[in-house]
């Protein structure tokens, strides 16, 4: 039996015809980028410290830098302020540099030896904006430029100000820290012009997620820190205008009580301690659990999962966001849970502070 004959190498007229529409075609057609087989993942935490002075960092602190590493494996983590035990004029000045050292020894060093960019925000007590907290403020600076808390380079978009204020990228989520260490910072003209500048970015226009990470919180969640000075000034003004200027999650601390909230299109995170100090949120009596939280940022939507630590064994338990109350109301306005609709003026008949009845 003979064998087939042999096709020619050299391709015909119509052979090569039909190859330069295939090519023409493929130059033609837009290159189709998929999503990321997997979310962004970010870990939240915040209020580390312990008492004034304090170089000791409690077992959840601890707990929780080794879940980041080991167990959640995210690329990137956010501390919403308050790293250290600092806002105390009598500290000499080697008290405050052995507690950022020993923040860097329990805190940063082990995420920047497993490569995970740490995004830092200064709180009140790290490097408060008022006058008698200078010393504070500066050897902050010092000492967060000297090791630039692992926080990688090719991830920085605008670092002229840091720690104070700055920008960076992780692909499709664009995080814009920002120096809100007292309540004066939401009525400040530079600080909330460099905002307005940094959301309405290309950079982060190139986002599907903006988030602003800020120590003091837009409206108050927990009970003793519903009042002036605890909270953004005129907060619910400045969330308007970061609705307008794409803001789609605000990240802060400092009210020690996890409350994972909204108003109108943004996001509010309230990130509870992993500190001294845990409070009950507005109308209850309990201390809100020590946490952290883990978000996945996926194409068009965010996924919080929020663990509490148990202290000795460091055993993670998800905390039930339906256990939650559905709406707190504060001096500067009010919060809903992140998974009901938000309800204008909910709170316009009730004492600042109250909870409407069940």
């Amino acid at each position: 039996m003979q064998n087939p004959p042999r096709m020619s190498r050299r391709p015909g007229c119509s052979a090569l015809v039909l190859l330069l529409v295939f090519t023409l075609a493929a130059a033609c057609t837009p290159i189709r980028r998929d999503p990321p087989a997997h979310p962004l993942r970010a870990v939240v935490i915040s209020d580390l410290n312990g008492t004034y002075g304090s170089g000791h960092y409690d077992a959840e602190v601890r707990h929780a830098v080794r879940h980041t590493v080991e167990t959640w494996r995210p690329d990137l983590v956010l501390v919403a302020g308050d790293m250290i035990a600092g806002q105390a004029p009598r500290l000499a000045d080697s008290v405050v540099r052995d507690m950022w050292q020993a923040f860097d020894s329990v805190v940063a060093g082990p995420l920047r030896d497993a490569g995970i960019p740490l995004v830092v925000t200064l709180g009140n007590h790290d490097g408060s904006a008022y006058l008698a907290h200078a010393r504070d403020r500066r050897l902050a600076v010092e000492q967060l430029r000297r090791t630039r808390a692992g926080l990688g380079g090719r991830h920085v978009v605008d670092d002229t100000d840091y720690p104070l204020r700055y920008t960076v990228s992780f692909g499709e989520v664009f995080v814009a820290v920002w120096d809100a260490t007292n309540q004066e910072s939401a009525t400040s003209p530079e600080l909330v012009g460099w905002l307005e500048g940094a959301l309405t970015s290309d950079e982060a226009r190139r986002a599907r997620h903006r988030v602003v990470l800020g120590h003091l919180p837009l409206y108050a969640v927990a009970e003793g820190r519903n009042r002036a000075g605890e909270v953004l000034a005129d907060g619910d003004a400045l969330r308007r205008k970061l609705e307008a200027w794409g803001a789609t999650l605000f990240v802060s601390g400092h009210h020690h009580a996890y409350y994972p909230g909204r108003r109108g299109a943004l996001e509010l995170l309230h990130a509870g301690a992993l500190g001294g100090g845990p409070r009950p949120l507005i109308g209850s009596s309990t201390p809100s659990p020590k946490t952290a939280t883990v978000i996945d940022f996926h194409r068009d939507s965010v996924a919080m999962t929020t663990y509490t630590i148990d202290a000795v064994s460091g055993t993670l338990t998800p905390v039930s966001t339906a256990g939650l109350p559905e709406l707190l109301c504060g001096i500067t306005g009010h919060v809903v849970r992140r998974d009901k609709a938000d309800r204008e003026a909910a709170c316009g008949a009730l004492p600042a502070g109250r909870p409407p009845a069940p």
